[in-house]
């Protein structure tokens, strides 16, 4: 969905050794009511997804193409907020780069849309510039519209073809000559730091603005390799992978030295920690995400040493409750904010966006405590009907109610499918698929 295939092409290298043979599953309870998905309920969903996505990427085209995003209240495209520059909820996001479209092009691949496929190619090689005066955040142009470039071209490329013919005529590797364009405009951002760590921001015309501001999350600078890593591999220039490398070993050295742990935010010109919040939300969960899965593209030893540490920092100190998941006493166990420098415990409040840590447990091959870290998002998502912005686990009630779309239940959900097998999580999936219709389309 919103992960681009080129993460997707990592997974498959997980699974080969899983076994659907996991005590959680073994209930009566749980035997019954998810123990069976049948191939009528699977095709049911399989064309409930197709019509989901449908109905948004044709509106977007309808109504909305060549800009960015489709205003679904009000029937009509949007891009950048030109008139208030200073709107970064915006603007850090659309960028004049026709940016649902690139988003879109995996899932048509995906759903074996061939012709859908290479018309979105060809309107993108007619229709797509960089060459604007946009400010835009550098990690979201980085992970949506770079990876979403790459992820076609190697869909495009691929000689098994898996999907279908998705080779457009005459194709000269234009996505790819897109995709350097766009690495190359981001590069000032890592240019000129004392600490090494990007600018959050660039102008795709002029470069680091002069009025940027000097902060930037360790997600956000530390979630950048799989892309420009893989820019760098297609091209055969390593300075792209080199910049992103320099922004991870920087963060990494930042690190405390007591407890080994990272902030949230930090000031690149300076390398001090100006929220020393530690966590697997907002603002560090892609961080590990990229270390664990940029190994996996590259086989870089370095990447995995660097999780490993941060997984065995993070157990220790964020993980509370009950030791094992369904024995012995306490909570049920959940990840919690803490303090960078002591490891105590910083909030009372977990965010949606931790829900993916579950996903990197899959992929580092901790299945069982995957099953529990997801199990618990899921009943809060059942509770409500959509997964709360943030949820204080000490009141059981949500302390910010409002749900941007998040994607990262759906991928653990998914992630866990793939390791297990088990039909529960088709379940799961069918579970979010009817509440996203229920609670989010507009019609």
């Amino acid at each position: 969905m919103i992960e681009h295939i080129l993460i997707v092409f990592t997974v498959g290298l997980c699974f080969t050794f899983v076994r659907n043979d996991f005590s959680y599953y073994k209930t009566d309870y749980y035997s019954e009511k998810y123990g069976h998905f049948s191939e009528f309920e699977r095709v049911e969903m399989l064309e409930a997804a197709k019509e989901m996505f449908y109905w948004g990427y044709d509106n977007y085209m309808q109504h909305a193409f060549p800009l960015d995003e489709l205003d679904p209240i009000h029937c009509t495209g949007r891009g950048p907020d030109h008139d208030n520059p200073s709107n970064i909820n915006i603007n850090d996001v659309l960028g004049d780069y026709c940016l649902t479209l690139i988003d879109s092009l995996d899932t048509l691949a995906v759903m074996g849309d061939s012709d859908g496929f290479i018309q979105a190619v060809q309107l993108l090689t007619d229709h797509l510039s960089f060459n604007r005066n946009n400010t835009v955040q550098v990690f979201e142009a980085n992970i949506r519209v770079l990876g979403g470039l790459l992820s076609a071209h190697l869909i495009i490329t691929d000689p098994a073809q898996p999907f279908g013919n998705m080779t457009p005529p005459n194709y000269d590797d234009d996505l790819l000559h897109l995709a350097h364009d766009l690495g190359s405009r981001l590069l000032p951002a890592f240019e000129n730091t004392a600490t090494r760590l990007p600018h959050p921001r660039v102008n795709l015309l002029l470069g680091v603005p002069v009025d940027t501001h000097n902060s930037t999350c360790t997600a956000g600078a530390g979630s950048l390799l799989v892309e420009m890593g893989m820019l760098s591999h297609l091209l055969g220039d390593p300075v792209y992978e080199g910049a992103a490398r320099r922004a991870i070993k920087a963060l990494w050295s930042y690190r405390d030295a007591s407890t080994g742990l990272l902030g949230n935010v930090i000031d690149i010109t300076t390398g001090q920690w100006t929220n020393k919040l530690s966590g697997v939300g907002a603002g560090l969960d892609s961080f590990y995400e990229y270390l664990l899965k940029s190994y996996i593209l590259f086989g870089d030893d370095g990447d995995l040493k660097m999780f490993n540490a941060a997984y065995r920092k993070i157990k220790r100190f964020m993980r509370k409750g009950r030791s094992h998941c369904n024995m012995g006493v306490g909570d049920h166990p959940l990840y919690v904010n803490v303090n960078m420098h002591s490891g105590r415990p910083a909030t009372t409040w977990i965010d949606s966006l931790s829900a993916a840590f579950a996903g990197t447990m899959v992929l580092h091959g901790d299945i069982e405590e995957a099953i529990c870290a997801h199990a618990l998002y899921y009943s809060i998502w059942k509770r409500y009907g959509v997964l709360p912005e943030r949820y204080n686990w000490r009141l059981k009630a949500p302390d910010l109610r409002f749900y941007p779309l998040r994607p990262e239940l759906v991928e653990t959900t998914y992630l866990l499918y793939q390791a297990t097998k088990n039909p529960f999580y088709l379940h799961v999936g069918r579970d979010i698929l009817l509440n996203l219709n229920k609670y989010a389309k507009t019609t």
